[in-house]
């Protein structure tokens, strides 16, 4: 036996090929199942017990290079025709307009509502998606004991062991970047605050653990509820058509005093009702408010001499709307048939 398992070593040894058609008729012939060198294998029982552990080494070292002949010269087959292939395309050629691409529809909408708040002074600030406990909480005002601390709704990234003053976490909106900046700079200050956060939420066709915001913030000298009536005001009208009305209804954020919500008109219905509104004709688009002074002076500006204030929205919602998108879902899965439909946007 140890003649033959020799024989088809030499075999395997000379074998040599530069087509993917042959090297699959060596991989049969002796790799395979009824190949070769399982069939040594199956005749390994009838080696005499002083034999075996000579010839077992020599068979092992048999498929052993047999595999590795496959692999090497499978490697060699594949890079020599890609490489044959490469050198075969015309970079002269003109390029095909048929299939363009396009730009992520969470893309377009984030491109399109800072392009807005540009045209009025605001300009973009990012930070971390990783933060600790003061800029995502304590600076904003959120009592130690405030629910959205809880694991319920946030992702801690710190075990259950440290302090809660002393947790990281992945950030539950872009507040945190607020924060960063006033610590920053000093007033006059007018950013939007773009980016990804992330919330312990099961995941539905209204609701995801991850999702984007833009939130704004101004502070300046006699800022006013006025001051962010309008700009809110302009900013509905630009980006949902000029018809589109406004309402402001009370809230609470513990960052913002006097706080609200701001609903407009359903574009999809028109304010009729219809299931998108709950038949109410109004759709929540963002949280508002004047910035809280606790806040304020949590970041070293002197809430008697400066006044802010401050927005937030999900882009997410936004671009359900502009879109008419019933299933937050579509956004996450990068079906290639829902994002063939936002070809030539920009």
């Amino acid at each position: 036996m140890k003649d033959k398992i020799e024989k088809i070593l030499k075999e395997v040894e000379d074998f040599s090929t530069d087509s993917l058609e042959k090297l699959e008729e060596f991989r049969i012939e002796y790799l395979s199942k009824k190949g070769k060198i399982p069939a040594l294998f199956g005749d390994f029982k009838t080696v005499a017990a002083e034999e075996r552990k000579e010839v077992g080494s020599i068979l092992n070292t048999l498929k052993n290079n047999a595999q590795h002949k496959l692999n090497e010269l499978k490697q060699i087959i594949t890079l020599t025709n890609h490489t044959t292939d490469n050198e075969d395309i015309d970079l002269t050629r003109p390029v095909d307009f048929r299939n363009p691409g396009t730009r992520h529809p969470l893309s377009i909408v984030r491109r399109q509502i800072l392009d807005i708040f540009s045209r009025i002074g605001y300009t973009v600030a990012e930070g971390p998606e990783i933060e600790n406990d003061w800029h995502n909480f304590s600076a904003l005002n959120f009592p130690e004991e405030h629910p959205a601390r809880d694991m319920q709704d946030t992702f801690f990234i710190s075990d259950d062991k440290t302090p809660s003053l002393e947790k990281i976490a992945l950030r539950t909106h872009t507040s945190s970047v607020q924060v960063r900046v006033m610590e920053s700079q000093k007033p006059p200050i007018r950013i939007v605050a773009p980016g990804r956060v992330f919330r312990n939420e099961a995941i539905s066709a209204r609701a995801h653990c991850i999702f984007h915001q833009v939130e704004g913030l101004y502070i300046d000298h006699n800022v006013s509820f006025a001051d962010l009536k309008q700009t809110l005001y302009y900013f509905a009208r630009e980006f949902f058509g000029e018809h589109t009305r406004v309402r402001f209804r009370p809230s609470y954020f513990p960052f913002t005093e006097p706080s609200a919500e701001m609903d407009i008109s359903c574009n999809i219905c028109g304010g009729s009702g219809c299931k998108i509104c709950k038949y109410s004709g109004w759709v929540e688009i963002l949280g508002c408010g004047m910035v809280d002074p606790n806040v304020l002076e949590s970041c070293n500006i002197d809430s008697k001499e400066f006044t802010g204030l401050a927005f937030g929205m999900g882009i997410e919602r936004i671009t359900m709307l502009k879109y008419q998108i019933d299933d937050l879902r579509l956004f996450f899965e990068n079906d290639i048939r829902f994002l063939k439909q936002f070809e030539g946007a920009l």
